[in-house]
């Protein structure tokens, strides 16, 4: 083997879990993750809404099932995605109009929109309960 050969670079393994993302960073990949809950969640959703349009025993049945704990949780869950894709989209479309750009403001709108988001669910999912 030769030298240069063995001077080459190599690839570096990059372990994700240990690599410390800065809050817009990690607002992106929420919203991101949040926006494809919504999009497959729909469905979940549309099926108990046809259910109970049909007759009246189909709306028991599906107040039945969502007064399962798992089922208020699910909802709890979508009606955070639904909360943080919401502000999220408005500081991207604040972003998209050149607002906010600057490192400082991008942080403080990260953490802004992931404030408002929790407050938003507690306030929802508080409904469920």
């Amino acid at each position: 083997m030769s030298i240069v050969a063995t001077k080459k670079k190599r690839p570096v393994y990059l372990n994700l879990v240990q690599i410390r993302l800065p809050v817009p960073a990690f607002v992106s990949i929420l919203h991101r993750i949040s926006g494809a809950l919504l999009f497959v969640a729909g469905v979940w959703l549309l099926y108990m809404l046809d259910r109970s349009l049909v007759s009246q025993e189909g709306f028991d049945a599906v107040r039945r099932y969502a007064d399962h704990v798992l089922v208020k949780l699910a909802m709890l869950a979508l009606i955070w995605a639904y909360c943080h894709h919401f502000c999220a989209g408005i500081r991207y479309l604040l972003l998209d109009l050149d607002k906010g750009g600057d490192l400082a403001t991008a942080r403080l709108t990260s953490w802004i929109v992931l404030a408002v988001s929790v407050v938003m669910t507690l306030f929802l999912g508080a409904k469920l309960w």
